[in-house]
């Protein structure tokens, strides 16, 4: 299989001096085209730290990120590749309040070049997925949390997107609506995308292929799923 996204020896230390925190301490991690890998781990053990450099968002302090074996530290425009190759589900969603639920999924492909009619259809497609077809024209404040989460994480589906970091996607999802999210990834895998999924709830674990478990901004383990959702 073809390596997506590879981290070696990758440090990130914020601060100097005594002051100085250790997010990630020496991370060498490769994600291959077709593989689900969820990172689990204890609050502050490095888990968003890990998405945000293996997306390009954050700089390693030492060792080097490479996607589809392009190192990040040689590529110019950052958001370019963003835009292309990675959709990100955050946390805090980052949904645009004055767009829809369907512009917000269009905007990364218009930004790309995409004209606004392909956009659309593109975005209609993946909402629909996501069983949003019917509120793709109504704006973030006017969907529940549940249904913000699922346009965020259609969002980070659209286009061609070969890796997908998504953190905690299911946080405010009822099970069966999370299941079927965990469905929707490993179908991007099966399409020869690859995924890392940070969570905290093994139930969503299950549906990886590894388990890397992080710690004080160290890979203590790396495991298969020890229950299988699928």
């Amino acid at each position: 299989m073809t390596s997506v996204v590879t981290l070696t020896d990758v440090a990130r230390v914020h601060g100097e001096g005594e002051a100085a925190v250790h997010a990630l301490r020496g991370i060498s991690l490769d994600v291959q085209a077709g593989e689900l890998v969820a990172v689990m781990g204890p609050s502050g053990s490095g888990k968003s730290t890990l998405l945000n450099l293996a997306g390009g968002l954050d700089r390693p302090t030492s060792g080097e990120v490479t996607v589809e074996g392009v190192p990040l530290s040689t590529v110019k425009d950052l958001a370019a590749l963003r835009r292309r190759s990675i959709g990100y589900v955050f946390q805090d969603l980052n949904l645009i309040p004055s767009l829809t639920g369907a512009e917000n999924v269009m905007l990364p492909r218009e930004l790309d070049g995409v004209r606004t009619r392909e956009a659309r259809a593109e975005a209609l497609a993946v909402l629909e997925e996501m069983g949003l077809a019917a509120v793709a024209d109504r704006f973030p404040d006017e969907l529940s949390g549940g249904q913000r989460q699922r346009v965020a994480i259609a969002r980070s589906l659209v286009g061609e997107r070969r890796l997908i970091l998504a953190d905690e996607p299911t946080g405010a999802l009822d099970t069966p609506t999370g299941d079927e999210i965990l469905e929707l990834l490993r179908s991007r895998c099966e399409a020869g995308a690859a995924v890392l999924l940070v969570t905290h709830e093994s139930r969503y674990a299950g549906w990886a292929d590894r388990v890397v478990f992080l710690r004080d901004g160290q890979i203590v383990d790396s495991t298969a799923p020890v229950v299988s959702a699928r």
